[in-house]
């Protein structure tokens, strides 16, 4: 798009804003779905996300999540179904959400020869920003994502957790009312990880940006997400705070690490006063129970009498992971060891 092009289209964008526009879920999802040949990679999701809000959006590779993700960024047209985000429709006015988005995808298009002030120039250049407004804009998210001194070096010479920052720092120099980051941390050690969720924090609270995010770590969304939505099979399966998901599995589970054919315990564990559920998987043995502590020791002495080896057992309360292994069948990490995301001409 020319540089004309964006300054008119910001300029009449802002007008209409200002006058007649109003803005009431900052991305909506009505049936939208998305087909590649004879796979529906989304098959029909509805979604409502507010502004100010930190969406957290999970799902299994192959379960449609970067194809809807790259519909609301408009880098994908529906086939199907609308969305809006930050009041524009996907298909139809792609230019106007484009001036209000920012988007840090895992594939970033970052050119290790020029310095990171460089980068961040050129992306303002791009947006259509003034000389004064890009050295404004420069000085306020080098400071926001903390990338110090190294902003006068090359590229190539940054760390994983400095790439993530800097094309953090990319995203953010035409303040968008919108940010998109996709599992904005994979990869990063835990000091670095840390670093970011602290940025993420900053932009939200402080900039009261509304952010989109996807993430492989359930810990991430159980730290910073508003409400979080788990997608499978190309549908939205579930949505809710990460506090109520996980008082939909509601009891204490009693985790164990096995050895053996867990099938000869499962119907003596389930007979057990106070478990209301058993599931295995291999190796694993997942007992639900009101109260997790007054079971375990029943459980224990069931598992010994058995003859099945116990490498481990614990009790814990619910988290995320164990909406997710409810919701799509496997845990999350387990999900993602297989090569490769939903792409574009695949069942994603």
């Amino acid at each position: 798009m020319a540089k004309s092009e964006i300054e008119r289209l910001r300029r009449w964008a802002d007008d209409e804003r200002a006058t007649e526009h109003t803005m009431t879920a900052a991305i909506e999802a009505h049936d939208l779905r998305r087909v590649f040949g004879e796979n529906e990679a989304v098959a029909g999701v509805d979604l409502a996300v507010q502004p100010g809000e930190i969406y957290g959006f999970l799902g299994p590779n192959g379960a449609g999540k970067s194809t809807m993700v790259k519909m609301l960024c408009t880098l994908l047209t529906p086939t199907s179904g609308r969305a809006t985000v930050a009041g524009f429709d996907v298909a139809s006015q792609a230019g106007d959400i484009r001036l209000r988005i920012g988007v840090a995808l895992q594939d970033s298009s970052i050119d290790g020869k020029q310095s990171g002030r460089e980068m961040l120039h050129l992306q303002g250049e791009l947006y259509g920003l003034s000389k004064s407004d890009i050295t404004q804009r420069m000085s306020d998210v080098i400071g926001l994502v903390d990338i110090g001194s190294a902003i006068d070096d090359r590229v190539e010479t940054y760390s994983g957790g400095m790439k993530r920052r800097l094309d953090l720092a990319m995203s953010l120099i035409h303040k968008p009312q919108i940010l998109f980051l996709d599992e904005p941390t994979t990869g990063l050690d835990p000091a670095s990880r840390t670093a970011v969720w602290n940025e993420v924090r900053k932009l939200n609270r402080e900039e009261g940006m509304t952010i989109f995010l996807t993430t492989q770590y359930l810990e991430e969304a159980d730290e910073l997400a508003d409400r979080v939505g788990i997608i499978s099979g190309g549908k939205l399966a579930t949505e809710g705070t990460p506090t109520a998901l996980k008082q939909m599995i509601g009891n204490d589970l009693i985790v164990a690490k096995v050895d053996g054919d867990t099938s000869l315990i499962e119907s003596g564990l389930r007979e057990l006063a106070g478990v209301s559920n058993v599931e295995a998987r291999s190796g694993e043995l997942t007992v639900s129970a009101v109260n997790g502590a007054g079971v375990i020791a029943d459980v224990a002495v069931a598992l010994k009498g058995s003859g099945i080896t116990v490498q481990t057992l614990t009790l814990r309360t619910p988290t995320l992971d164990d909406v997710f292994l409810q919701v799509t069948g496997a845990h999350l990490a387990e999900s993602h060891k297989s090569t490769g995301d939903d792409t574009e001409g695949t069942a994603s």
